[in-house]
């Protein structure tokens, strides 16, 4: 095992992820047989500074942990979360620490939403090895829910865990916690068992609502409308809506996909420009138009009528959108 561990999630990570994410470096440490765990949470850029140190106050106590090991003469672990808010300084000091810790003293495990500060990333790149979570998407939250159904040998059907990703999403995290408590009940676990004990709707990205839309999936887009309204306003989704049909119009307009990338502002290696490049002929120039003219009608909508008429709004948008977005018939 390499002295220095990254265990990088998706930027965008959610308590699914970041479960997946602390549980990985768990796996790691356990794996080190480190006898003591040295945690830091790095907070967000922007904190202030402690003192004259160009570390701030909660990481200081990284340079004795790399210079000086375990008291005992254990193998110690230094775990540093959301590693990804280091600061420019204090990746500096860092990447100078790290080459020259001891491997049979010390395992170094960053834990980041997205990519470490280049300085540093450099040297983990050098020195270490990475640890990659992927994005969940409703595929990949099975896959996991059945493993650990598995795993816990419970009587769960298919049904009964598409109600359980229904109720919780990717939410990896609060599956476990739910299927804490139906194992409790030692009963074989019905799909009525799972909706009638849980009433939570998931709180998730909007790109799951375009994935339904983009699938042609009515009732799955409908449900992910119902969850997402019932954590946001509808106008945001409207707002989400409009800049994906500003992508596809460029995609569909751009010569190439670097011209295209320029564009939007990202690089031409992103997987988000890779895909909305070779999706760019599945919508035509109709359907692009009616699908501006829906969403500015939706606006106005939302912005004039009733509260009370919102939902039916959306909800008809959304049906629409399986048309204009969902594979050509």
């Amino acid at each position: 095992m390499k002295k220095i561990i990254h265990v990088k999630g998706p930027s965008s990570a959610g308590p699914g992820e970041r479960q997946v994410m602390m549980d990985r470096a768990a796996q790691v440490i356990e794996q080190a047989e480190a006898a003591e765990v040295v945690r830091v949470d790095v907070p967000q850029r922007g904190s202030d500074m402690d003192g004259d140190s160009a570390l701030r106050g909660e990481l200081e106590v990284i340079v004795p942990a790399l210079q000086s090991g375990s008291l005992f003469g254990d193998k110690q672990a230094i775990e540093i979360v959301d590693a990804q808010w280091i600061q420019k300084s204090e990746a500096v000091i860092l990447a100078e620490l790290l080459p020259t810790i001891d491997p049979d003293a010390v395992v170094v495990v960053f834990v980041s939403a997205g990519v470490l500060p280049p300085t540093l990333a450099k040297v983990v790149k050098a020195e270490g090895e990475t640890v990659s979570v992927q994005r969940f998407n409703p595929r990949s939250a099975r896959e996991w829910l059945s493993h650990e159904v598995r795993e816990r040998k419970l009587k769960v059907p298919a049904d009964a865990m598409d109600a359980l990703i229904q109720r919780f999403g990717t939410d990896v995290a609060s599956l476990g916690q739910a299927l804490d408590q139906l194992e409790m009940t030692g009963e074989a676990i019905s799909r009525k068992d799972v909706l009638d004990r849980f009433k939570n709707r998931p709180d998730e990205g909007m790109w799951h609502y375009v994935d339904e839309l983009t699938a042609g999936n009515t009732g799955g887009a409908l449900r992910r409308l119902e969850d997402f309204l019932t954590h946001g306003h509808p106008l945001q989704l409207v707002g989400y809506l409009e800049g994906d049909v500003k992508k596809k119009a460029l995609a569909a307009a751009a010569p190439d996909l670097a011209t295209y990338a320029a564009w939007v502002g990202q690089s031409p290696d992103d997987w988000r420009v890779e895909r909305a490049w070779k999706a760019r002929t599945r919508m035509s120039n109709k359907q692009l138009q009616q699908a501006v003219a829906g969403l500015s009608k939706a606006d106005r909508l939302l912005k004039s009528a009733p509260e009370d008429t919102h939902r039916l709004t959306m909800e008809r948008l959304t049906i629409a959108f399986t048309r204009w977005y969902g594979p050509r018939r």
